[in-house]
């Protein structure tokens, strides 16, 4: 099952992590990402425990190719796994077990990887790497459309159940995290959350508690204020 995007951004250095497949709640198991240290993505015959164990390798500062190696020979089922990941310079390395499902394998870019199984063709990661490539959006936007790429091409073989997308920009919480868990059509139902959560909540976000500001502003004048202008400014985007 499964096709994904991991990637770091050059100009933020924000990593995130965007998945779809015919499989229920995707984003609670496959997807990993920390500020300052990698993204990764677990997944065909998933073993949860890479996720914790690879972020935790990416912080302590080994590449790519080091962390996907130490993972993938301490797990029997290798043979059935696939793994992607992105670490804090940009490299990328993946794996694909012999013992994935047709069509599988990935494809490894500077800065992003394009990984998945399961899947209608080979033309599916080569759209969703296309894509991903050549524009100049947004982080979030650029995977959205990636996403949107592959299905064109055919997507998961099986179908479409759930998808999500998780970037970190440099906290320890999440700048975007959305799940899609069970939908018929979970990349329309993903794109309609990021539109929603551009809205008054991209405006709280602003004012939340961080590393250097440990209480963040709770003064909800501020706050109001704060969502008054943009949600001004969206209307006028929108004429």
């Amino acid at each position: 099952m499964t096709w994904s995007i991991v990637a770091r951004d050059p100009a933020t250095g924000a990593f995130g992590v965007a998945v779809t497949t015919k499989f229920f709640a995707v984003g609670a198991l496959c997807p990993h990402a920390k500020s300052g240290s990698g993204a990764l993505a677990t997944q065909a015959l998933i073993n949860p425990t890479w996720g914790p164990r690879g972020l935790a390798m990416l912080a302590d500062g080994l590449p790519a190719a080091d962390v996907v190696r130490q993972l993938v020979a301490s797990d029997d089922g290798r043979a059935a796994r696939q793994l992607h990941v992105v670490d804090r310079a940009g490299n990328t390395a993946a794996h694909t077990g012999d013992g994935c499902i047709d069509w599988c394998g990935h494809r490894t870019g500077t800065g992003f990887s394009v990984a998945g199984n399961m899947l209608a063709g080979a033309g599916v990661v080569d759209a969703t790497f296309a894509s991903f490539a050549a524009s100049t959006k947004t982080l979030a936007e650029r995977f959205l459309d990636a996403l949107d790429a592959g299905q064109a091409e055919g997507g998961d073989k099986r179908g479409k159940q759930s998808a999500a997308l998780i970037i970190f920009t440099g906290e320890d919480y999440p700048a975007l995290s959305l799940r899609v868990d069970d939908h018929a059509e979970p990349l329309d139902e993903l794109r309609r959350l990021y539109t929603v959560s551009r809205g008054r909540a991209a405006a709280f976000s602003k004012f939340y508690a961080t590393r250097d500001n440990p209480s963040g502003i709770w003064d909800r004048s501020v706050i109001e204020a704060e969502v008054q202008r943009l949600e001004t400014q969206q209307r006028a985007e929108l004429r």
